[in-house]
């Protein structure tokens, strides 16, 4: 493990952080932070903590011996001083003559001892970091240390590893009696330099910031050092199918079946992160990997993110698609037994029943292809997905010198129900679209990018296609919610397939999509050139089968329905002189909607149409409306507003009525009209 302390830098910190009132203690602790925060095989999202002991002043100028703490929620690896809040110390410390604290209490007596009340949380381990009397403490998850500190003798074998210089803490769970059990150890010995907390992680601590982060890479170092010098290939590897399918053959299967089912055609929808490498390939591919996976994470923290361990499934073989996805199913069911089991059989102790969280895996090992991590974000998936690379590379080491021996089941039960990580998940509110992936074709233009950001706004991942790709990127970017844009010709087949699979690569699946593109050409029909018409025609209708066939195939595929939607505009059934190159091929596409309604309703995928007119956008630009206006002797503004309601219709209004028919869960074969009133176009 590399030491990336540098003075220039630390003290580069301390000089711009004094200017804005930030003591030199806060800063160096600010600084080390991020030194561990930045290292995933030390820290990752949102795990470890630090403190530092100091002297602030309140906002009437007293002044306080407090504990500057990580906050919770904070990324140690880009916090800023507000992460660390200050406690106010001997309150802290006088709790630790109390027998019994709960968890509620402890967050309670720290909360109201903060020196800013608007302060986050501060971490669960608080009360440890206070306990410690060195000035600056530090914790990690070292994968390093835990692949010693998760082996069978892990007791033995830590003090053989790092010596008399690191205390040995056994396994409690976080919080009040962790912090008390970690102080007696540290009282039996206060010339140790760190404590090791089995199956749990590393406190080191010092005088200084530079001695407790210098102590802490040593003793990860130690841990390195010591599996590369006495480790040895643990795994068997087994035979592949000769004709392994690719990831994307199977991430719609999967994806389809973590889906969380809520009764009646309705679910939770998961994204998929997928992820390889040959350190991957070597654990996935080993005849050991299921042991490997039953006997749990790495370290109890991991629970919120992966549950009890990673599902594992067959390897796939290219040629038997079918039988496999029975295989995804068979094995997601077994995975939902054994989690409900899991939870029958710990729930209630201590006489506190529990609400059971869904039983969907969070993480899924191929053999032959790599891993997949779920979540109903892209964020969670990938934190999941880098979440399984540091419990492989634990594993895989602690296997490799001894017996991989995490955490027991029921004490993984206590961290991963505790009612304070039960109270974030409850104050959790999924949007109506969180979790789903959405195309929207022609996302670029000003209908387009208005439907690409409406749908993100209701928590939707966004794939926005254009023939311009970078205003795809543009339009994404802007729709904002981790959406992508990409290049797509939509009239031409091999480049709409690639960018559904592009879609499938990135999140796993699609489920809702927007057929959007298109472009109106004037011409009198009599005198229309045929070549015009069948350029239309490819734009306006057959790219939109050409769509809807790719969105058909993937959403089949996972089994959990889906949403496809057309822009069929008012010219299917209102036609306008001169627009029959338009119109005729947007009534066929209005057909095309139901028939793919009729057809694919036993899917449980809807499909429905939306009719719009006089709506500025690449069809109708503004200096077409002016010249149509002026035709007519109208204001721009008369001409736009020329409806029942009198209004102008925009771009977000007909991005709406998209919304509504993805929203409406019992509709299909439908189409809206969005023009502000227009007889001649109502449907009926």
């Amino acid at each position: 493990m590399e030491n990336l302390w540098k003075d220039s830098d630390a003290e580069a910190m301390v000089a711009a952080y004094a200017e804005k009132g930030i003591n030199r203690d806060l800063a160096l602790r600010t600084y080390t932070t991020r030194l561990l925060g930045g290292e995933p095989r030390l820290v990752l999202h949102g795990g470890g903590n630090t403190s530092v002991k100091t002297t602030v002043k309140d906002l009437v100028g007293d002044e306080w011996d407090v504990l500057c703490v990580k906050g919770s929620g904070w990324d140690m690896g880009i916090i800023e001083p507000a992460g660390l809040p200050a406690v106010k110390i001997d309150a802290l410390l006088k709790a630790r003559k109390l027998d019994k604290l709960t968890d509620e209490d402890m967050v309670t007596l720290q909360r109201a001892n903060l020196i800013d009340p608007a302060s986050p949380n501060p971490s669960v381990e608080a009360l440890l970091h206070a306990f410690i009397p060195h000035k600056f403490v530090d914790h990690t998850h070292s994968t390093g240390v835990l692949a010693i500190a998760d082996l069978a003798d892990s007791d033995k074998r830590s003090r053989e590893v790092f010596g008399p210089k690191m205390g040995y803490v056994p396994y409690v769970m976080p919080g009040f009696d962790l912090a008390k059990l970690a102080a007696e150890v540290y009282d039996q010995d206060p010339t140790v330099e760190g404590l090791i907390l089995d199956k749990h992680g590393i406190f080191t601590f010092g005088a200084t910031a530079r001695e407790a982060y210098d102590r802490m890479i040593h003793y990860v170092t130690v841990a390195e050092d010591y599996v590369r010098a006495n480790g040895k290939n643990p795994f068997t590897p087994v035979t592949l199918p000769a004709n392994l399918a690719k990831p994307n053959d199977i991430a719609p299967m999967l994806r389809g079946a973590v889906a969380v089912s809520k009764g009646e055609g309705r679910y939770d929808h998961m994204v998929s992160e997928f992820r390889t490498s040959p350190d991957i390939l070597a654990f996935v591919n080993a005849a050991e990997v299921e042991d490997m996976a039953r006997r749990g994470v790495s370290t109890p923290d991991l629970s919120i993110r992966i549950k009890t361990g990673p599902m594992v499934l067959p390897a796939p073989d290219a040629g038997n698609l079918a039988d496999y996805k029975k295989a995804i199913a068979e094995r997601t069911a077994g995975f939902i037994e054994d989690y409900t089991n899991y939870f029958k059989a710990n729930d209630g102790r201590g006489g506190v029943k529990k609400i059971m969280l869904d039983p969907m895996p969070r993480l899924t090992l191929v053999p032959g292809l790599g891993l997949f991590g779920h979540g109903r974000t892209l964020k969670d998936a990938r934190i999941a997905a880098d979440v399984a690379e540091t419990w492989i590379e634990t594993a895989r080491d602690a296997e490799s010198v001894g017996t991989f021996e995490p955490v027991s089941k029921p004490d993984l039960f206590e961290l991963e129900y505790w009612s304070l990580e039960q109270a974030k998940l409850a104050g959790a509110k999924p949007k109506p679209f969180t979790g789903q992936v959405a195309v929207v074709t022609g996302g670029a233009g000003a209908i387009g990018a208005a439907v690409a950001r409406a749908f993100a706004r209701e928590g939707a991942h966004v794939v926005v296609l254009d023939l311009d790709g970078a205003k795809a990127a543009e339009s994404a970017k802007a729709a904002g919610n981790q959406s992508i844009g990409v290049g797509c010709d939509v009239t031409d087949p091999a480049s709409v397939r690639a960018a559904f699979d592009k879609a499938v690569e990135t999140y796993g699946g699609v489920d809702i999509v927007v057929s959007n593109a298109g472009a109106a050409w004037e011409s009198p029909i009599a005198t229309m050139d045929d070549a015009l018409l069948r350029k239309s025609f490819e734009l306006n209708f057959f790219s939109h089968q050409t769509v809807a066939q790719n969105a058909v195939r993937i959403m089949k595929e996972q089994g959990t329905g889906g949403v496809l939607l057309f822009n069929a505009s008012k010219q299917a059934v209102n036609p306008g002189a001169k627009f029959g190159a338009y119109g005729l091929p947007k009534a066929a596409t209005l057909f095309l909607s139901r028939q793919y309604a009729l057809e694919h309703g036993a899917d449980h995928i809807r499909v429905n149409a939306v009719n719009a007119d006089r709506i500025r956008s690449g069809l109708l630009n503004d200096e077409m409306i002016a010249n149509r206006a002026a035709a007519r002797g109208l204001s721009v503004k008369d001409y736009m507003g020329g409806n029942l309601l009198g209004l102008e219709v925009t771009a977000d209004d007909v991005a709406q009525a998209f919304v509504h028919h993805a929203l409406a869960e019992r509709t299909t074969a439908d189409v809206t009209t969005v023009d502000g009133g227009n007889i001649a176009a109502a449907m009926r």
